[in-house]
């Protein structure tokens, strides 16, 4: 499971049935009536927020808003846990594209035209960078790779990277993506820790 759906059925277990009906008067301008009724559990209403795009793991601000409210200090420190090991995800990302750049701009040579336009990078774009680095192949590379992740913003990733690779035929350069990305990965230790250190402890009660 998505590790804030995790972390909002973990909230949604805590909380009495007197807190659940607070939290729907308290969406009441964001929520119809008609949903708010159909609600009987903390995590449903957690679920229409997150269909509203009221709620995403990268706002939690309305969460934390009602958490507040509740003056439910334990839960606002559950997701201050949940923010931290996000973060510390996104730079665990952020250095594995880097390595993964680094790759890429070694092994692709001239197809990098091929693997820029699978990425989404404009001709335009391309024939920019080209004009910008006529002498500097490794180059063009990274200014490409870097205008895909540019556009994508967090949904740019390591994974996203090996798919175009593969999908462009380019399967030596992925699997060396693969393999330094593990190797990190093993290195760091990362893989024997969970990122939601409570999801086994997340309840399968009927409570609200």
């Amino acid at each position: 499971m998505d590790p804030f759906r995790v972390l909002l059925h973990s909230v949604s277990a805590d909380l009495s049935s007197g807190e659940l009906t607070e939290l729907k008067f308290l969406c009441q301008g964001l929520v119809g009536k008609r949903k708010l009724e159909r609600v009987q559990r903390g995590h449903e209403l957690f679920e229409v927020l997150l269909e509203q795009k009221d709620l995403e793991a990268e706002h939690t601000g309305l969460l934390r808003d009602l958490l507040a409210s509740l003056r439910r200090h334990d839960l606002l420190q559950r997701l201050d846990d949940f923010e931290a090991g996000a973060a510390a995800g996104a730079a665990q990302e952020e250095a594995d594209l880097h390595a993964a750049f680094g790759i890429i701009c070694d092994n692709v040579g001239k197809d990098w035209r091929r693997l820029a336009r699978h990425l989404g990078v404009s001709d335009a774009k391309i024939d920019g960078i080209e004009e910008r680095y006529p002498r500097n192949l490794a180059e063009r590379v990274r200014e490409s790779l870097r205008v895909w992740k540019s556009s994508e913003r967090e949904k740019a990733t390591v994974a996203g990277l090996v798919e175009a690779l593969r999908a462009c035929r380019m399967n030596l350069v992925a699997d060396l993506v693969e393999e330094e990305q593990l190797a990190r990965r093993l290195q760091n230790g990362s893989d024997a820790v969970s990122p939601m250190q409570w999801d086994s402890d997340a309840h399968t009660s009927e409570a609200p």
